[in-house]
């Protein structure tokens, strides 16, 4: 019974411990890495589109993505959005591809992005506490409203609690994961 009136709040838990994720690969780590570009959106025909839609993306070398379009008159719009994007690299192009080198990263720049990591780390900490706060807001309205009783609500905010520190310990080894390949040379 208890773990149902919790479910909601575990999901927005899991949700932001997953934006997490998907938002640290977006993060370069010294080598070339594809999901840099998954924010890109290149004008298809007057269409916002994935790069990923348009164009065969491959990384040929540690620092260096191509990207191959499967129309050649793409060339110049990848090239366009890329440049427009906030990734911080300039594309080269032959007139059939694109390439994009990764510059060696400084110790400065490394460190930069582990504050940037630990920063994102921190706003997924307070999706999770956000999560825990309006349960336990909702468990103390049942009880006042005498929907539950008093030790059906602790055993629910302790549930809850639970739940958080399993989600703050996960999102802890993710940005510990980050950092560790962000520092590494």
């Amino acid at each position: 019974m208890a773990s149902e009136k919790v479910a909601p709040y575990e999901e927005k838990m899991k949700k932001g411990v997953e934006f997490l994720q998907t938002d640290l690969m977006s993060v370069r780590a010294g080598r070339a890495n594809p999901h840099v570009l998954d924010k890109v959106r290149v004008d298809y025909y007057g269409t916002p589109t994935p790069l990923q839609q348009v164009a065969n993306v491959s990384v040929p070398e540690a620092r260096v993505i191509q990207i191959q379009p499967w129309e050649k008159k793409m060339v110049k719009e990848i090239c366009r959005a890329i440049q427009m994007s906030d990734i911080g690299i300039n594309p080269t192009t032959d007139g059939t591809s694109v390439r994009l080198v990764f510059p060696e990263m400084t110790e400065e720049n490394r460190r930069n992005l582990a504050k940037d990591v630990k920063k994102k780390g921190e706003d997924a900490k307070v999706v999770v506490r956000n999560a825990r706060r309006d349960g336990n807001d909702e468990f103390k309205k049942q009880k006042k409203a005498a929907a539950i009783s008093e030790d059906v609500a602790a055993d629910l905010e302790d549930e809850l609690q639970k739940l958080t520190e399993k989600y703050l310990k996960e999102i802890d080894s993710i940005i510990d994961a980050k950092t560790k390949e962000v520092m590494t040379i």
